[in-house]
Formats: C-alpha cells, sequence, structure tokens
C-alpha cells in the first residue's frame, strides 16, 4: 500500500483550475520527483497535499487515512513536512531556534540528538549555530529549512524547488544531502524540481506535469534515457 496517494486531485485558485484530475503515489522509503515548466502545478501539487490549498476536489490519502480536509497543523502531525519555496526560515532567530521550532510538536526526549544529528549533516550549519538566519547565505537557508522540516521526524518531506536561487555546487551538495538522507533513514520525499538531472539522480520514479496533467511518468532511469521526453520537457 502506498504512504502517500492523489486520486483524481484538482484544484486552483479560485476561477483558475491548476490540477485536473491527478493520480501519484509515493511508496514507502520512495523518492518521486515532479518535473514541469513553471505554471505546470508542481506547487499546487504540494500545497493540495499539505492543506494549503482551500479549493481541492478528489482524494488525498497518507497511511490509508484521508488527509482531504485535513487542517495544515493536523496533516504535519500526521508526519507530512513541507518545505516550500521560499525556504520560509525565521530570518530574526538563531539557527539552533529555528532548528527547535521545527520539533515544536514533538514530546520524546529525542529533540538533543536529532539535533546534533542534523549539525552533522549539514555542517555548515552547526558553525552558524547562534547566527541569525536571515544573514545566512542562501544555500545555507535552504539546508536549515530541510533540518527544521527533518526535525518533525515526518514520515514523509514534501520539497518545492530546493534548487531555487542557488549556486550550482550548493545545488549538488543539497541533493547529495538528501539522497543520504533517504539511504541512511529510508525517509520517503515528493520533490518538485526544475534541476531534472540532479532530482532524478536521487529519485526512484518520476512524472512530468503539464498543465496540471502527468504527461510522462515512470522509473527515473527510464526517464532520463528517453530522448523524446528528456527534450521536450526535461531541459538537456
Amino acid at each position: 500500500m502506498s504512504l502517500l496517494e492523489l486520486r483524481g486531485v484538482s484544484g486552483g485558485y479560485g476561477p483558475v483550475q491548476v490540477l485536473h484530475g491527478l493520480d501519484l503515489t509515493v511508496d514507502e522509503g520512495e523518492v518521486v520527483v515532479i518535473l514541469g515548466a513553471n505554471g505546470a502545478g508542481k506547487t499546487t501539487t504540494l500545497r493540495a497535499i499539505s492543506g494549503m490549498l482551500d479549493d481541492v476536489s478528489g482524494n488525498v490519502f497518507f497511511d490509508a487515512a484521508e488527509i482531504t480536509s485535513k487542517a495544515p497543523q493536523a496533516i504535519a502531525r500526521a508526519g507530512i513536512s513541507h518545505v516550500p519555496q521560499g525556504r520560509g526560515t525565521f530570518g530574526d532567530l538563531t539557527v539552533e531556534d529555528n532548528l527547535r521550532l521545527g520539533a515544536i510538536n514533538r514530546r520524546d526526549g529525542g529533540v538533543e540528538s536529532d539535533i546534533a544529528r542534523w549539525y552533522e549533516t549539514f555542517p555548515r550549519l552547526a558553525e552558524r549555530r547562534t547566527q541569525a538566519a536571515g544573514s545566512m547565505s542562501g544555500g545555507e537557508q535552504q539546508m536549515l529549512a530541510i533540518a527544521r522540516a527533518l526535525m518533525a521526524r515526518p514520515r514523509i518531506l514534501l520539497l518545492d524547488e530546493p534548487s531555487l536561487g542557488l549556486a550550482p555546487l550548493i545545488t549538488r551538495e543539497v541533493f547529495e544531502r538528501l539522497g543520504q538522507i533517504n539511504k541512511e533513514d529510508g525517509l520517503a520525499m515528493l520533490v518538485v524540481e526544475q534541476n531534472a538531472s540532479l532530482a532524478l539522480a536521487i529519485a526512484s520514479r518520476g512524472c512530468v506535469l503539464e498543465t496540471g496533467r502527468i504527461v510522462a511518468s515512470g522509473p527515473a532511469d527510464q526517464l532520463m534515457a528517453d530522448e523524446t521526453v528528456r527534450k521536450a520537457y526535461l531541459g538537456f
């Protein structure tokens, strides 16, 4: 059974319909990448899952329970962490305070060990633990946004354009860390990304959205090898 499943999901913003009957699954431990041009509906798909889209029809299931009508806070508590575009870090707070906010709903004793774990995974954050988040580079803030989402101990991580605005070397480092986390923890991920080659390199499967519909899908290596798909949708 899939961990996350979208069945016939449609939705948008007021009179503008963005998604049209979307079917999508993510299994336990799987990395699935959503690719497509700007305006294809990638961000809207993640918003529909995390409860941030008001106008949604169809069904969204997480761990076999329907979450379509749930509030974002309830969806987050169920085990879905969403790293949106723009990172959304609290710029006036320190790196460590941002991490602790990620664990605000936890009542277990593992917060300190998790902070140490993510400092080890993202050494730049450890070096800047007392620094205001807003004073860091875009790449460092992206690492912080990911680590903060992981502090909730989610079962699936939704990532919206993690490479947006980052230098190529930093982008590669971010994706290497995501691949590492998936392999070590078996954490499922649904990644929206423009950098198709890097995203597919860590993915199990991929799909291509066009005007709110999936027009191509399959194992990541097959999408990478399909010349028609590459030229039409992947940009390489």
